[in-house]
């Protein structure tokens, strides 16, 4: 894969991931720990970031545990059956977005013309995803920027905070 275009893609997957560590990490403390909507989306953020880069799926080894439960048991707040199995620390979940950039840098690195086309496979079922890697690479960026993006929506208007934009990879994570 020619490397202008890893670099390209590395800049804005990048970029989306330090706007989601850096809303995370200037959410202010006691907001974090009332707000339980915003907290519920920063975890699935994290762990959903994860997933993604996990090829292949089935070797997911979260670094935060979770229980998957059926509707009825969920708290109000939450947003998929992923809950958490305790309230993570912002600290936490920084980290874990962290090593998630980390692998994410190496997984766009090491693309070739061969491996971008490996599949990112869940199951037969079928709601299941079955995506070539450069694919699901760029729905884990979508999908990471849409919740950085609802994060700083919650900040923005509940607190009247507005949070860095970041152009590219690195613009903002050196203050983080």
């Amino acid at each position: 894969m020619d490397h202008s275009i890893k670099e390209i893609l590395w800049n804005q997957f990048g970029a989306s991931i330090d706007m989601l560590i850096n809303v995370i990490l200037h959410c202010p403390n006691d907001y974090f720990l009332t707000n339980r909507r915003f907290f519920y989306m920063a975890f699935h953020s994290a762990i959903f970031l994860d997933y993604y880069l996990t090829i292949p799926p089935e070797d997911f080894s979260p670094l935060l545990a979770f229980t998957s439960k059926v509707p009825e048991d969920r708290p109000a707040e939450a947003i998929d059956d992923l809950i958490p199995d305790r309230i993570y620390s912002k600290r936490e979940l920084v980290d874990y977005l962290k090593k998630s950039r980390i692998k994410c840098k190496k997984l766009i690195d090491a693309l070739t013309e061969k491996t971008m086309n490996k599949r990112f496979t869940e199951g037969n079922g079928p709601n299941d995803m079955d995506y070539p890697i450069l694919e699901i690479l760029l729905y884990n960026l979508r999908h990471t920027q849409h919740h950085a993006a609802q994060l700083n929506l919650f900040i923005r208007q509940d607190l009247d905070q507005h949070m860095e934009w970041s152009f590219r990879a690195g613009d903002i994570i050196q203050k983080v």
